[in-house]
């Protein structure tokens, strides 16, 4: 058996997304054979998302069933070296918006960021917000950065690395920045914090669309956005503003997430749709976009918001719902960087 083999032997492995075989896709890097070892370099960039893993234990069972032991590797190749990169060391940014305040974008932030170093990746959320950050009591993370003179060292909650707007300012000190000044900080914060290895880089941007997010569609390589809603007509009217946005600067839409999707009485047992029905999914379903799940109004969401908790990490249906949405991110996220190595990018 020689490379050209086992390249064959991996044309069964399909792409429950793209919808062909990995090699067809040039979704392998390169073969190697070492006796009966075959080491594969993969174009893998999701690291954790289901679907990727779920390849990597086909190719697994395919090479078994020749008699071969696999030892993989995953790297989406690039043109640009190390130098000449924005956060080399980051493999997805990951920016969540809205088009308006209010409808839980930071505590979907949050949550999508516990729930993928839940799943075993390097984590780093950066609390954009410039006008509201209020991350670190989302996470009670209680340390604040370091500074060796040079870089800044981001603090840890839930083997997330963070830093937020809120660690740059005095506590209850109200932030009067105009757009340059914002420009100049998001800027300095992107070159200056050591984040080291990441998989993802969750960003939580301040709703609207306004200057830091400009800043950041101009500065960082996003491998794209979630757009947070909620079910009623306003909400839904500014999202699409936020998702025009992302259009105008080609930044992919991983998906639309719905939050206070609707509330279950605890009490009566009854549900009942308090912002409506349905809007987020229909939403994502005009604009051809996925739809990455939604969350219900549920009270234990505020107390772990307000105690430093991200349900995420807890239990129950609530905390299953947030999960589906951190598996859909990251699995859309792997489509977004395994079609751009189709596309030949």
């Amino acid at each position: 058996m020689n490379e050209a083999d086992v390249r064959d032997l991996l044309r069964d492995v399909h792409d429950p997304d793209l919808g062909d075989d990995i090699v067809s896709l040039g979704l392998v890097n390169d073969v190697e054979l070492d006796g009966d070892t075959a080491r594969v370099s993969l174009a893998l960039g999701a690291p954790y998302a289901p679907h990727e893993t779920g390849i990597a234990d086909d190719v697994r069972s395919v090479l078994d069933d020749a008699g071969l032991t696999a030892d993989l590797s995953a790297r989406i190749p690039t043109d640009l070296s190390p130098a000449d990169q924005v956060l080399p060391g980051v493999k997805n940014v990951i920016a969540v918006a809205s088009g308006k305040g209010g409808v839980g974008k930071s505590t979907m932030s949050v949550n999508i960021a516990a729930g993928l170093s839940a799943l075993g990746a390097r984590v780093g959320l950066f609390d954009a917000d410039v006008y509201g950050p209020n991350v670190p009591r989302m996470v009670a993370a209680e340390e604040r950065p370091r500074t060796d003179g040079e870089s800044i060292v981001p603090p840890e909650r839930y083997g997330v690395k963070l830093m937020s707007m809120d660690f740059l300012t005095g506590e209850d000190d109200p932030v009067i920045w105009r757009g340059p000044m914002v420009h100049k900080i998001i800027t300095q914060l992107v070159e200056d914090v050591e984040w080291g290895s990441l998989d993802y880089l969750v960003m939580d941007l301040p709703p609207g669309t306004g200057d830091t997010q400009l800043t950041i569609l101009q500065t960082l390589p996003l491998t794209g956005a979630v757009i947070v809603t909620t079910p009623q007509e306003v909400a839904l009217d500014d999202a699409v503003k936020g998702l025009r946005m992302f259009g105008k600067h080609d930044t992919n839409v991983l998906g639309i997430a719905e939050n206070m999707s609707g509330f279950k009485c605890p009490d009566c047992g009854g549900f009942h749709e308090i912002f409506g029905s349905g809007g987020g999914k229909a939403m994502a379903a005009e604009h051809e976009l996925p739809f990455l799940g939604g969350v219900p109004l549920d009270p234990a969401v505020r107390t772990g918001g307000d105690g430093g908790d991200p349900i995420v990490l807890g239990e129950g249906d609530t905390a299953d719902a947030f999960r589906v949405i951190v598996e859909n991110v990251a699995n859309n996220a792997g489509v977004v960087r395994r079609r751009g190595v189709g596309d030949g990018r």
